[in-house]
């Protein structure tokens, strides 16, 4: 019986997450939930799933959430620091960091030097501070299990591999509710046009990140980090059909490819089952469906983003985290119709422009960094950009 602490749990993957401990009685055991405001949610699933504790960010719901849980022999936490803390707990055997944002670094870290494996499906964490969480755990024996497909794929393709045998990663993409559309067509794009994503159903940020390419960019970012590959190591393919969902090649030639339904099941069970497999229920791929794949490059004059990421990674630092800190805030702007779609490009350049860079910064730096750049973004929203 694995015991896990779930830190997002009413997001997409949290509910996916807890959807495969729901098929599979005897193996897993939520031990710790957590959300930022849902609070409804969260005493829904407390009340289904009885961890042993809870955390709510939003410290205004505190009580709320206290109150429906009283005589359940559930504690209940709130704010940042008790969601950094609650990873440390003892009778937690697994981390699965849902968190979206830079939200997710602070608990991950934690959770890395209190000796806990993670599962990590909060690519930020690895954008930001990729080469500081993979030396920490290196030196906390701790393993980073990845919950994105694309490296979860790549991932089960190296194991009984050795890495200095490969020659090169490839990062499929499906293309986001935007294939094939020019520059005139995504001038005039609603958020609600991007939200309606052809093979995958995740958050509403990593939707825009898929529609714009620059959830690509990050995963590209974190197969460096995860992989330790060199950037021209790693490129990205357009799969329409998301159903191979990374490939490697190897110094002599030959490839392995992971394959199976666009199903986030399938690689958040891998990561909580690690290192077994086990079996499910879930639906299979049906050859007799698919008639062709195919592969094609990525647009990049259309969809910018990919190649920022590829820039952002090149320079290293806190590049990255500008980066990330600049499309968070671009997304979020996007959402709420401060911005068009194509700004969102603009507006991450300018604080790649702008943002002081830092060659090699600590921890603290950062935070600072994350803080400068999501201001400065703010202020170009505020007073030059118009959706």
């Amino acid at each position: 019986m694995k015991r896990i602490a779930l830190l997002g749990s009413t997001g997409s993957i949290g509910k996916q997450v807890l959807d495969v401990v729901k098929n599979n009685p005897g193996h897993f055991q939520i031990v710790v939930l957590s959300a930022q405001i849902s609070s409804e949610k969260l005493i829904e699933q407390a009340l289904e799933f009885e961890p042993k504790a809870v955390v709510i960010g939003c410290e205004n719901s505190f009580e709320t959430v206290r109150s429906a849980l009283r005589g359940k022999n559930i504690a209940v936490y709130t704010g940042i620091d008790d969601l950094n803390s609650i990873v440390e707990r003892d009778d937690v055997d697994l981390v699965l960091v849902a968190l979206v944002g830079f939200a997710g670094l602070k608990p991950t870290i934690n959770a890395i030097k209190n000796g806990k494996n993670v599962a990590l499906a909060n690519k930020e964490s690895l954008v930001v501070a990729g080469e500081m969480l993979t030396n920490l755990a290196k030196k906390n024996n701790v393993k980073i299990i990845p919950v994105d497909s694309e490296h979860s794929a790549i991932f089960q393709c190296l194991r009984g591999e050795r890495t200095d045998n490969i020659e090169k990663i490839y990062l499929t993409a499906s293309g986001g509710p935007f294939l094939g559309k020019g520059k005139d067509f995504l001038q005039y794009v609603t958020p609600e046009h991007a939200l309606q994503h052809p093979k995958w159903e995740m958050g509403a940020k990593i939707t825009i990140d898929s529609a714009s390419l620059m959830n690509k960019g990050l995963e590209v970012i974190e197969a460096k980090w995860l992989f330790n590959l060199n950037v021209d190591q790693i490129e990205v393919l357009i799969h329409p059909q998301s159903v191979i969902h990374s490939i490697v090649q190897f110094i002599d030639g030959s490839m392995k490819a992971q394959m199976g339904p666009p199903d986030m099941r399938l690689p958040i069970q891998f990561a909580l089952s690690y290192p077994a497999r086990i079996s499910s229920t879930f639906p299979r791929f049906d050859f007799s469906h698919q008639s062709n794949l195919s592969f094609y490059p990525p647009d990049r004059e259309t969809f910018p983003n990919l190649g920022l990421a590829y820039e952002a990674l090149a320079k290293k630092g806190n590049m990255p985290c500008i980066l990330n800190a600049a499309n968070e805030v671009a997304v979020e702007s996007f959402l709420s119709g401060k911005v068009g779609f194509l700004q969102i490009t603009d507006l991450i350049e300018h604080c790649m422009e702008k943002i002081s860079f830092i060659e090699n910064p600590d921890f603290e730096e950062l935070v600072q960094t994350n803080k400068q750049t999501k201001a400065y973004a703010q202020n170009l929203v505020k007073y030059q950009f118009k959706a």
